[in-house]
């Protein structure tokens, strides 16, 4: 075969590879709706490094020279195309940055947040963990800083920028064309046409139940925001209404409930709403499910928990205008800013009052359903659930968990909420959806940077008496090793009060003083103070690390007092001044107070009964 037949063949490969990836990236309804606006050049893109580069036309130059599958061209064109949907390239966008090598990468993390979603094609680059703040932000800090080394290359222009600035439109091509649909609108409607296909088929999944029955104002409510509030339109088309007379009539749900767990929102249709209330009433539900009311809980009244969640939320809802307040509603201007747990506290100063206030459910259970109830309400709402109807969860959410579907459902709606600027939200809001992109810390990891900044390690000095490992490179020269300081009365140390009542269980037990155990090792910690308590204080001394977590002989099975235990360390003229304090205990003590640093270990869903002034650390 001679040379000038084989490069024929290789460029007729590459170019159906393109045309093939073009294709599978336009089966996706999203990026279909901006390729109809797009196109690709018949040139090629020079570069050995590069994909392909797009600009504010809608104009995509792949690098024809490049050999590729048609998948991974299918993931270029739908990082290209998204680029285009966020508005990267809009003139109001370029008006307020500088276009450079920052601004591209920046952009490049807003794409990378969406590709999870799209799922079209092979990836061509490695993703490494992307930072929270908008593409805006991380422009102005890296114009200052540098595009950090791990983001240089997230797109697919090779070593510059995927996106280009178009050629300036000439004045007759503004007269007789204009400057076209915006990408974003185009985005938009992609987006309502895919939540409205995905909920079709979860129609269709649960046998044609909504289809059988008349349309009302709850429905067309719950539509809205599918079609035209990009903020909930993901979790409102994960959502399914129940409309059950018995149901509404066993739980006594008064307006509407929501149950977090299945994704249903339980509607009373005898409550006599507008459609802007009813748009109301479901914004409310799906931000208790979106943001995990019923697990936020932590041990508080179920119900006062409910009514300051309410309190938050329906803040929110008036002052972004999403519908109407319904007569009666929650809403409180002096509350305005305060979290969930700062107005639970408020509520807490009178309990006689808080109790008559009225959720949108029953004014026993709130409209926040789930496990967290009391067992005997969980017991009856179990009974009076029509257990026929099919909760066709798992298909909806497409194998991944149910915190992840909502975390992802409220953080692409806020990226889609700025990108078409929808206007303001409020800052608590933003700041919970924010906070959703990046969960806390596990407790076991908590307790280790807690470590870290309280219990001091001992730092390594050199000395003549042991030999430097490098001591054979120059046998002539001598060379001080590195060794740590074998003074006992210098070494680090730090305390531990236990709480051993007939309440606290062994797994708590088990896991705090191992996790102790492991941390303090590793801090070249040799004993730690240990005092049990229950009724009074039992003085353990000091223990070597490596027998707290299973060679201790617990005492005590009494009552739970544990300010003895916490006095007797800061008392104690053998224990330094300095040394923090880990306090273990179920939380049914009394209330402690520390004079020096200090820490609690508790279990997961309890609360303290006091304020606790140094970090709580659940345990899991």
């Amino acid at each position: 075969m001679s040379t000038a037949r084989a490069e024929a063949q290789r460029r007729d490969r590459r170019a159906k590879a393109i045309l093939g990836g073009w294709e599978l990236a336009r089966g996706h309804t999203v990026l279909d709706h901006l390729a109809r606006g797009a196109s690709l050049s018949p040139e090629s893109l020079p570069g050995t490094g590069s994909w392909a580069v797009v600009n504010g036309r809608g104009l995509i130059t792949p690098n024809r020279a490049r050999d590729g599958d048609p998948g991974e061209w299918a993931w270029v064109f739908a990082h290209l195309l998204l680029h285009l949907g966020l508005g990267h390239l809009d003139d109001d966008r370029l008006a307020d940055v500088e276009f450079d090598d920052g601004y591209g990468a920046a952009c490049c993390v807003a794409v990378h947040r969406f590709a999870e979603a799209v799922h079209v094609g092979t990836p061509v680059v490695d993703v490494p963990e992307l930072p929270g703040t908008d593409e805006l932000a991380l422009t102005r800090a890296w114009q200052e800083t540098g595009v950090p080394a791990p983001f240089a290359q997230l797109g697919v222009g090779g070593p510059g920028s995927c996106l280009r600035l178009p050629p300036p439109l000439s004045r007759w091509q503004l007269q007789y064309h204009g400057k076209g649909e915006p990408w974003t609108e185009r985005f938009a409607r992609g987006l309502i046409a895919s939540a409205t296909e995905a909920m079709e088929r979860a129609a269709d999944a649960r046998g044609q139940t909504r289809r059988r029955r008349a349309m009302g104002e709850w429905d067309r409510a719950l539509s809205w925001f599918v079609s035209s509030f990009p903020l909930l339109g993901a979790v409102a088309a994960g959502f399914t209404l129940v409309v059950d007379a018995d149901v509404v009539r066993a739980w006594d749900i008064a307006v509407a409930a929501v149950d977090a767990e299945h994704g249903e929102i339980h509607v009373n249709a005898a409550a006599a709403l507008t459609a802007e209330e009813w748009r109301f009433v479901l914004a409310h539900e799906m931000l208790h499910a979106a943001l995990r009311h019923d697990r936020r809980a932590l041990g508080r009244d179920p119900y006062l928990w409910n009514v300051a969640c309410d309190y938050v939320i329906n803040g929110w809802l008036v002052g972004m205008g999403v519908g109407e307040l319904p007569d009666g509603g929650l809403h409180d201007q002096q509350l305005a800013g305060m979290s969930a747990e700062s107005v639970y506290d408020t509520l807490t100063t009178d309990l006689r009052r808080a109790r008559k206030l009225l959720t949108l459910g029953s004014r026993e259970a709130g409209d926040v359903l789930g496990d967290w109830l009391s067992e005997p309400e969980a017991a009856q709402r179990r009974s009076s659930k029509r257990t026929s109807r099919p909760v066709p969860w798992a298909d909806r959410v497409q194998g991944v968990d149910l915190d992840e579907f909502y975390r992802r459902a409220l953080t692409q709606g806020l990226e889609y909420h700025h990108a078409q600027g929808r206007g303001l939200l409020p800052a608590g809001l933003e700041q919970e959806i924010r906070a959703l992109d990046h969960p806390p810390l596990p407790w076991d990891a908590q307790l280790a940077r807690w470590f870290d900044e309280h219990v001091r390690a001992e730092l390594p000095v050199r000395s003549y008496a042991r030999a430097s490992r490098r001591q054979s490179a120059s046998p002539d020269i001598p060379r001080p090793g590195r060794v740590r300081p074998e003074r006992l009365d210098s070494r680090v140390t730090f305390g531990v009060v236990l709480d051993t009542s007939g309440s606290m269980n062994a797994e708590l037990l088990g896991k705090a003083l191992g996790a102790i155990a492991s941390y303090a090792l590793a801090r070249d910690v040799p004993a730690a103070r240990v005092v049990f308590c229950d009724a009074v204080a039992y003085d353990a001394g000091y223990l070597a690390v490596e027998d707290i977590a299973g060679r201790v002989k617990v005492r005590g099975r009494g009552g739970t007092i544990l300010q003895p235990g916490v006095d007797l360390l800061q008392r104690a003229p053998d224990f330094p001044a300095d040394g923090p304090i880990l306090i273990i205990t179920d939380a049914q003590c009394d209330h402690v107070r520390p004079r020096r640093e200090h820490a609690y270990l508790v279990p997961r869903g309890v609360r303290l009964p006091f304020v606790a002034r140094g970090p709580v650390f659940r345990v899991a």
